[in-house]
């Protein structure tokens, strides 16, 4: 009887399991990169809500559906009112800003004193010269440093990307890809250092050409090979930039296609960390983002985590970027409202 019951409970149990609910999604991160707005506000740049009344740049961001920040983090950076600031104190401090709006935190470790992409990773000038052992240490002990100064100042990223754009590595020439064995440790030692400060914080890998499957393949499969840690790959997605199809119903679909071979493949999260489109084209930059973010929203089991623009308060008066949603009048163009619109 013993046996009979125990055998009844095990039973039981086995079926509340098969028909308990999925764990509830995160909600869908809209986002915004805005590593320029103190540069712009220190300019004398000032913001205007859609009535053209002043307002601050972040709460014209909220009124218009976005609830995550995304920050750059130089190590040693210039004045340079483009290529400069962004640095620790300057990001924890932009951080704790959008903390108190509401925002969720991303944190976008570039390993480089400006900017990094796949056309450059220039190594901090202070790393220059070191060895491949004390760059490894270099990154672990940096990136700890600007953790601990978050988490001291109250702030938990959910995200943390260690590396912008590497599709070609980064901290070159040592972690160039073409030397995966030692990219693969520079990546881990930034992981190690993001984990051991905030444990929950997700670390994202970040490569360029969202649509170009292949492209993602050949990198992720080496980061797979290499034992490369990572929680999320993250995407950029600007048909601006794409060659011969600066039109984005050209490569939408397969934008949707790579987002669901990166999970089915790897088993990971993805995330659009980085989309743009052209302001002076505000309804065609709107209908883009509309169809990105259905296409992330569309990743099969809640995998698809959210949608950031790059700069968008990076007016084009101000940064001569024109990929920013922002007119010349210092207001939002209608491209902000594919945010409230999904």
């Amino acid at each position: 009887m013993r046996k009979l019951i125990a055998l009844l409970m095990a039973a039981a149990l086995c079926a509340c399991a098969a028909t308990a609910p999925d764990k509830q999604a995160a909600p869908f991160a809209k986002g915004a990169d805005i590593g320029w707005l103190q540069q712009m506000e220190a300019t004398g740049y000032k913001f205007r809500d859609k009535q053209g009344e002043e307002q601050d740049a972040i709460a014209i961001l909220k009124a218009h559906g976005i609830d995550t920040i995304r920050l750059r983090t130089w190590v040693n950076p210039s004045d340079d009112r483009a290529s400069g600031h962004n640095s620790k104190e300057e990001t924890v401090a932009m951080a704790v800003r959008a903390q108190r709006e509401g925002m969720r935190i991303m944190i976008n470790f570039h390993y480089s004193d400006s900017w990094a992409d796949p056309q450059q990773q220039r190594k901090p000038a202070a790393w220059v010269g070191h060895p491949f052992p004390q760059l490894l240490e270099d990154v672990y002990q940096y990136t700890h440093d600007v953790m601990t100064a978050l988490k001291q100042a109250g702030v938990t990223p959910e995200w943390v990307q260690v590396g912008n754009e590497t599709a070609t590595g980064m901290i070159y020439p040592e972690g160039h890809s073409d030397n995966w064995p030692q990219l693969a440790q520079l990546i881990n030692r930034g992981y190690d250092a993001v984990k051991a400060v905030s444990p929950t914080s997700k670390v994202i890998l970040h490569v360029d050409r969202g649509n170009d499957n292949a492209r993602f393949r050949k990198w992720f499969d080496a980061a797979r090979a290499h034992g490369a840690k990572y929680d999320v790959i993250g995407l950029s997605y600007y048909p601006y930039w794409l060659d011969g199809s600066p039109d984005y119903t050209l490569s939408i679909d397969d934008l949707g296609r790579n987002l669901n071979d990166m999970v089915a493949r790897y088993g990971k999260e993805v995330m659009v960390v980085e989309v743009g489109g052209e302001d002076t084209k505000a309804q065609n930059t709107y209908d883009m983002l509309v169809a990105v973010q259905r296409k992330v929203k569309a990743v099969p089991g809640n995998m698809g985590l959210g949608v950031i623009y790059w700069e968008p308060q990076g007016a084009r008066s101000w940064s001569k970027y024109p990929l920013s949603a922002w007119g010349d009048d210092g207001r939002p163009t209608r491209a902000m409202e594919a945010f409230l619109a999904e």
